[in-house]
């Protein structure tokens, strides 16, 4: 497993990591989540091994990151932000500097080349130079230089941002395939792709850990949690009557539409539906609420940051 203990980073007086500790087992999605400038991709450059903590470390399945420093980057692919790339170069001659720069050799570099361009889709854009590809195919080439020495880790820095939807569903599901028998780490400030892809979720905000769940966890400790919205003509008469049921705590006119929390007493939408079908009145759409991650974010980061 990774394993870290105490990680901490400065900058002169600035603190960009402090203290920070976690373990991730492989299977793992680890959606590791903050604002801009909450440490995530210091984070990410301690582990991999391109920054020095200050103090504490790291474990990369048993090698630590300070003292058996090459043993421990044998073990990761790392995708960095923006997959900094030599673009002169074609795709084909990228790979494989980076396979011999792995250590690979003669047929062997052939082969894993070969090996990572069929799992990337590369094979149309092989011949190219890197510098004409859209930023979907240098996301690509990126991902496919991590996996070529077949690591047990991954760590992803923000792998989709900037892409289209159309790419980001495709690196996407590139991801959730090798992520059966993987360590993946994926930094992002992209909330969506806590739904898309991860098993866990971890948030920071100035380098301090302030939730580890997993997704659904997380959606729990939303306000919008098993809460009811709905969609009708009458918003202000319906949040009157629905405001008096035993089952809710208070009503939320936004939008257009009404929003109604639970007290924790009862089943609140049956009570909500049982409502509107007494009624009679006519509701064009109905919801029950699982949750909202931003909700649960901005709760998390503000309180850090009123700090």
């Amino acid at each position: 497993m990774i394993r870290a203990k105490s990680l901490t980073r400065r900058y002169g007086p600035l603190l960009a990591v402090d203290r920070l500790s976690f373990s991730v087992e492989p299977g793992t999605v680890l959606g590791f989540l903050g604002p801009n400038g909450a440490g995530k991709s210091t984070t990410m450059k301690m582990l991999t091994g391109f920054l020095e903590p200050s103090s504490g470390t790291a474990e990369i399945f048993g090698h630590d990151i300070r003292t058996q420093a090459l043993a421990a980057r044998r073990q990761l692919g790392y995708l960095p932000e923006g997959a900094p790339l030599y673009g002169e170069l074609s795709v084909e001659r990228f790979l494989a500097f980076v396979a011999e720069a792995r250590g690979f050799r003669g047929g062997e570099v052939k082969s894993r080349v070969h090996a990572a361009v069929d799992r990337l889709s590369l094979a149309e854009v092989l011949g190219q130079t890197i510098e004409t590809l859209s930023k979907g195919f240098k996301r690509r080439v990126g991902i496919a230089q991590a996996i070529l020495h077949d690591p047990p880790a991954l760590v992803l820095d923000e792998p989709t941002d900037g892409l289209d939807p159309n790419q980001k569903h495709e690196v996407r599901r590139l991801i959730s395939e090798m992520a059966q028998d993987k360590i993946m780490i994926i930094s992002t400030h992209i909330l969506e792709e806590v739904d898309a892809l991860c098993t866990r979720a971890m948030i920071i905000a100035r380098g301090r850990l302030l939730a580890d769940d997993t997704p659904e966890g997380l959606l729990r400790r939303s306000r919008y949690h098993n809460a009811v919205t709905l969609v009708l003509d009458d918003l202000q008469t319906a949040a009157s009557r629905l405001s008096e049921l035993d089952e809710a705590t208070e009503v939320e006119i936004r939008r257009g539409r009404l929003t109604v929390f639970p007290s924790g007493r009862g089943n609140l939408f049956e009570a909500v539906t049982r409502t509107v079908r007494d009624a009679g009145w006519s509701v064009s759409q109905i919801q029950l609420e699982s949750g909202r991650l931003d909700e649960v974010f901005r709760k998390v980061t503000g309180a850090e940051e009123a700090a």
